[in-house]
């Protein structure tokens, strides 16, 4: 056999890096090339290769921790389970309630996380209504470490609205619960970063300040119905939405019929968004 066939019979095993040995040089180089593909194919946290890989889907909240398998298509195989928030919400005390969850449900190939605050690259940077120990803390990496799973973290609203949307337009997804989510999507891609709840609204306030629990305790339920429509018709001026999607605990409060392209959305929608996660940073 020529050289030149040599070397492209080894090109295609993926194994040719320079001109072909022989004698000791050669039987170096072989040894280096087979403990590289060992120690390649052994790398931590890999995804399984799997045609319908099983998703434990996080939804961690103010007041309540819950969890959830997807298949691949996104469809639960599993009940949803649920535990209180930790009085105290530190990243401790929160991932030993997350742990408890885990050991409720099956096996599965890969972890989603919905968060209540701003990540970026996995670190939960911003945490309002849970612990100021969450500020900078690794929680991709964290959850990684201890259960050997591939994990991905996202804003809690992020995943409602994957689990909400069409992929239609410009669509808005806004979560009522201890504080207010929000997510925007432009043709079913996420625009990272929106954080609604802290902007300013009315009288220096934020929105979160009306429109979270606080709000709804401060002022009652009458009142906080009409602020809510308040700040739909502004997200619509603001946004500009085609569609808006309205989640999270505090929708069985609304006591209005929202107006037209506003679709109020199962609470079970920040679960089953955990598996677009995956689709759209594949």
């Amino acid at each position: 056999m020529n050289s030149f066939n040599q070397r492209r019979q080894a090109a295609n095993r993926g194994r040719f890096c320079g001109p072909l040995q022989s004698g000791p040089q050669a039987l170096q180089f072989l040894l280096m090339t087979t403990q590289i593909r060992k120690a390649s194919s052994s790398a931590p946290h890999a995804v399984k290769k799997t045609s319908n890989p099983i998703t434990m889907s996080i939804d961690i909240g103010g007041s309540g921790l819950k969890a959830m398998l997807l298949d691949g298509a996104g469809k639960p195989v599993s009940e949803r389970v649920r535990l209180a928030t930790p009085a105290v919400p530190t990243p401790r005390s929160v991932l030993r309630g997350l742990e408890e969850l885990r050991k409720t449900i099956p096996a599965f190939d890969r972890v989603s996380v919905g968060f209540p605050g701003v990540i970026k690259r996995g670190t939960t940077w911003t945490a309002a209504n849970l612990h100021p120990a969450w500020i900078g803390y690794p929680l991709q990496a964290e959850l990684e470490k201890i259960w050997r799973k591939p994990v991905r973290v996202a804003n809690d609203a992020a995943v409602q609205g994957y689990g909400a949307i069409k992929g239609d337009g410009v669509e808005l997804a806004l979560t009522l619960g201890t504080g207010l989510g929000s997510s925007l999507f432009t043709n079913g891609r996420l625009c990272p970063g929106l954080e609604l709840a802290h902007h300013p609204w009315k009288k220096d306030r934020e929105y979160e300040d009306y429109l979270g629990r606080r709000g709804l305790d401060k002022y009652g339920k009458k009142r906080w119905n009409r602020l809510l429509e308040e700040a739909i018709e502004q997200t619509a001026k603001l946004f500009n939405w085609d569609h808006l999607y309205l989640g999270g605990g505090n929708t069985k409060k609304i006591d209005f019929k929202p107006g037209k392209n506003v679709e109020i959305v199962s609470n079970e929608a920040g679960l089953l968004g955990g598996v677009a996660l995956w689709r759209e940073w594949q």
